[in-house]
């Protein structure tokens, strides 16, 4: 084999290896941090009556009775998928291959945001769904609590004053 013949084979390879290592997972809770606001609010939340997350959360779209272990509010939010492609423009250069092709970009999905009430105060937060973003967990949940977890902290430090 020749220098040439090497050399039109290399770049193809090279070009596959760098697209290849460009791809977004799946499942990235192994990479990707909790959102931190999503995280605050597992904590934060804990304690707050019924009417304080009506006031900051509004009406849950759902909620089930599960006996001894209380309610559980679920607040849904969907997130679009976007439609957002970029494409890039195939090249050819003499003896070198094609090179192009076209990225998606579609950070949307939903939150199910699992609120459960034990005698009338929260008791656990969690969520569900394609709520990942490719660089925090979570991320699609915070605008369902971010507004909680500030309340919440108003009434601590109101609390702490007293």
């Amino acid at each position: 084999m020749t220098f040439s013949c090497i050399r039109k084979l290399v770049l193809p390879v090279l070009v596959v290896g760098v697209q290849s290592s460009c791809v977004i997972p799946d499942d990235t809770s192994r990479i990707a941090k909790v959102e931190p606001t999503a995280a605050a609010a597992r904590k934060e939340m804990v304690g707050l009556s019924e009417a304080d997350v009506r006031m900051c959360a509004g009406f849950p779209t759902a909620t089930a009775d599960v006996g001894g272990s209380g309610q559980i509010w679920t607040y849904k939010r969907v997130v679009q998928r976007g439609n957002l492609s970029i494409v890039v423009p195939t090249l050819a250069v003499g003896a070198i291959p094609t090179v192009g092709g076209s990225v998606n970009v579609a950070p949307g999905g939903y939150c199910d945001t699992q609120i459960r009430m034990v005698d009338g105060r929260v008791a656990e937060v969690a969520y569900a769904g394609d709520n990942n973003l490719p660089n925090k967990r979570d991320a699609l949940c915070v605008s369902t609590v971010d507004a909680c977890v500030a309340y919440a902290r108003q009434h601590s430090q109101r609390a702490t004053a007293r």
